[in-house]
């Protein structure tokens, strides 16, 4: 790890029914914490963490109550994460029979747990920990104007968390009807706007509420959402439903992962009559979009690391318009020089993570190549192919 410092019906949105909690009856305090369960089979074993995010009045909620009510065997905790300016504006998940807040854990008649908190659900996950052996999966939900990126920093940052925990990935919802007036919005900073932060940092979209649009207007959000981020999967949903085994389990961070090596293998790659190839696919105000950049041949990773600092940390790398490229998220499989496996590459913001992986076939140099699929702003094939270009020299 490299370090740095760093609307729906209110139908839809009705709360699941509750059941006491084990810890009911437990009063809060340093001395008097929930009784540990027991464990689960294997102490190394690690538990994924799914960063749920979308706009407000996305269907975020709405997917929550699904998985949280719905007989589907699994055993999952939800956090309901009301952190941010519009924590008063999004309605929590737990509530009591008198509208009361909760903020300890509940158990829900599916077997899952739900908790509410008004903080970026460190301290909720570090007090679910005592309860391990009982779920296997966490959702994590964050408020419609959140950025999803410093959540998930939270998972490479504290190395105590890293210990029991791993970051799957980051869904994100979008509603239909409104999606494009979301991510077409102006800041006042010039700064990239949530929605089109949300979309871009994803590994899954769901597009919801897709009976509200004409199949013209849906092709028009889901073209515009490929320009942004052309290698996360899209699931078109109405009410926010859809397959469970979409969401869960996606390794979307680890190296030896498919669905990782695919993300990064399936980006689209016009040809190029050099050694370098690349596409570069825009939003329509040409400010966010994907860049993909293959080189052949062994990279140096100083060199190479140099210029992740350089884009990541000093944000030194200008386009040919002399703006600054703005990294949002950035994943890669390289091959350096004198390292006989495959090197994933990670990025999210400032803080990025190189860990080899699979090893290469013997004897095969034409196989090994450098992939990069970047997703920010103010991107620039042609610089970015160029810096990348002197590490392979």
């Amino acid at each position: 790890m490299t370090p740095f410092p760093t609307m729906s019906d209110s139908s839809d949105e009705e709360c699941p029914d509750l059941v006491p909690s084990v810890c009911d009856d437990v009063e809060a305090g340093p001395e008097k914490d929930c009784p540990i369960l027991a464990e689960a089979p294997s102490n190394t074993t690690k538990i994924p963490v799914t960063i749920i995010t979308g706009y407000l009045g996305a269907g975020k909620s709405t997917l929550l109550n699904h998985i949280l009510t719905e007989q589907h065997g699994k055993r999952i905790a939800v956090i309901m994460n009301e952190f941010g300016a519009g924590g008063e504006i999004e309605k929590p998940i737990s509530l009591g029979e008198s509208g009361e807040v909760f903020e300890e854990w509940l158990e829900l008649r599916n077997g899952c747990l739900c908790c509410s908190v008004k903080d970026n659900g460190v301290k909720a996950i570090e007090n679910l920990m005592l309860k391990k052996g009982r779920f296997d999966y966490i959702l994590l939900e964050t408020t419609g104007l959140a950025d999803p990126g410093p959540v998930a920093s939270i998972f490479w940052l504290d190395s105590e968390l890293c210990s029991d925990l791993y970051l799957d990935g980051i869904i994100t919802v979008v509603d239909s009807k409104f999606c494009l007036q979301h991510l077409h919005e102006q800041k006042a900073d010039g700064k990239v706007n949530e929605a089109v932060r949300q979309v871009a940092m994803a590994d899954v979209i769901l597009v919801n509420k897709v009976d509200l649009v004409s199949a013209q207007e849906l092709s028009r959000v889901e073209k515009e959402i490929r320009a942004i981020n052309s290698v996360a999967k899209l699931l078109e949903t109405h009410k926010s439903r859809t397959e469970l085994a979409a969401l869960l389990d996606l390794h979307a961070f680890e190296g030896n992962s498919d669905r990782c090596n695919q993300d990064v293998f399936t980006a689209p790659v016009l040809p190029n009559a050099d050694s370098c190839s690349s596409s570069h696919s825009h939003h329509l105000d040409q400010s966010v979009s994907t860049v993909t950049v293959e080189l052949s041949g062994d990279m140096d990773r100083e060199t190479f690391e140099n210029f992740l600092q350089d884009l990541l940390w000093e944000k030194s790398i200008k386009n040919t318009k002399g703006e600054t490229m703005d990294i949002l998220r950035l994943k890669g499989l390289l091959s350096l020089r004198g390292c006989p496996r495959r090197c994933l590459l990670q990025a999210v913001h400032e803080l990025y993570d190189l860990e080899e992986t699979s090893p290469w076939p013997e004897g095969e140099t034409t196989s090994r190549i450098n992939r990069l699929v970047f997703i920010g702003r103010n991107l620039d094939h042609g610089v970015l192919a160029g810096r990348l270009g002197q590490a392979v020299k």
